[in-house]
């Protein structure tokens, strides 16, 4: 008979991103860690549309009292999405990546660290890339630093945080998770910005800190200048971006192992050398993330395959040789409208719907 955390994993699997079996089990030492058996037979019930605890209880046939207790502490301890509006609280049932891995950043010890990345590594590294739709998209942090404008608003990391209304800083729960394995880099560590319902959640488990819109651009230019990569969730009404390295995020570090990221990320940039401006100062080749360019002759190079249009390379040359190309019109990738799209459009090209 198939135990309870065999069914939460399958339940997982059927969810957005996924969550696959290894043979190893460590997805099943993970949930373990997160879930008792309670907890994790519920979360079987639950829907990823949000839901009152009486439209539950009424669903389920269980006691609205004890169903409301359950809820919450499932919501504080990062298994549920909890949205609330004035006194109504709806939950509902979330991935593993984004989700429940990221709202453990408070709470991770060495050992959950640990086994994530050896998960990561092994299993679901992969299946994130697996999609066609990717979960996360590499943008510029300005439309100026694009040589051919225009640039639409959710490519422009700067116009993403000025059209929020709620902001809310947060740690980057990959360099917690590689920091706490003792491993990673020493790279800004408050790089993770959440937006509307999703900065409420994070403020409200003590995850972040609401900031408004000058602090919130102060920091993402910052981190631009640290060499992290930003990337917004792939969808052009974005409830979260992040600021990442290629050393410590599991999308990044996944990306990487691709043949040709520049396809997987689904980027509308590229990066172009003036071969004439050019001085071979190789600033450009420890801020690349993606092993994207090689010194020819003492002048950059860029692989178009392995470029993922960030821009990292443009923001720090010394004589502004490297520019940022937009693609053309066959070759541009509009995102889905919300992020709810995007996980269905991924849970359908994986199979799960």
């Amino acid at each position: 008979m198939t135990d309870i955390y065999s069914k939460l994993r399958e339940r997982l699997d059927e969810i957005a991103t996924g969550y696959p079996a290894t043979e190893s089990g460590v997805e099943i030492r993970i949930l373990k860690q997160l879930f008792n058996e309670e907890e994790a037979e519920f979360f079987l019930q639950m829907s990823p549309l949000v839901e009152t605890p009486d439209a539950v209880a009424e669903r389920t046939g269980r006691d609205v009292e004890k169903l409301k207790v359950l809820m919450e502490s499932m919501a504080k301890k990062g298994l549920l999405f909890r949205l609330r509006k004035n006194d109504l609280l709806r939950y509902a049932a979330i991935p593993y990546v984004v989700g429940i891995f990221e709202f453990q950043l408070k709470t991770m010890g060495e050992e959950f660290a640990r086994d994530n990345l050896e998960y990561f590594d092994d299993a679901f590294g992969p299946t994130i890339q697996s999609s066609d739709t990717p979960v996360m998209r590499t943008i510029p942090i300005q439309r100026r630093i694009v040589a051919d404008w225009p640039v639409a608003p959710y490519e422009d990391a700067l116009e993403i945080i000025e059209n929020q209304k709620t902001i809310a800083i947060a740690d980057c729960v990959c360099r917690t998770m590689t920091r706490k394995a003792g491993q990673g880099c020493e790279k800004p560590l408050e790089a993770c910005f959440v937006f509307g319902s999703h900065a409420d959640y994070y403020v409200e488990n003590k995850m972040a800190r609401y900031i408004n819109t000058e602090e919130a651009k102060e920091i993402i230019i910052n981190n631009e200048k640290a060499g992290l990569v930003i990337q917004p969730f792939n969808a052009r009404n974005v409830g979260g971006m992040c600021s990442c390295c290629g050393c410590c995020c599991g999308v990044l570090k996944s990306l990487k192992k691709q043949p040709s990221p520049a396809a997987a990320v689904k980027s509308n940039y590229f990066a172009r050398v003036d071969d004439d401006e050019c001085i071979g100062c190789e600033t450009c080749l420890e801020r690349c993330q993606m092993d994207a360019i090689d010194m020819v002759d003492d002048i950059a190079t860029i692989d178009l395959d392995r470029c993922i249009g960030c821009g990292l390379c443009v923001t720090t040359c010394p004589t502004e040789a490297m520019s940022l190309i937009k693609k053309s019109e066959d070759h541009l990738y509009t995102p889905p409208k919300s992020g709810f799209e995007t996980y269905i459009n991924i849970a359908r090209e994986r199979g799960k719907i």
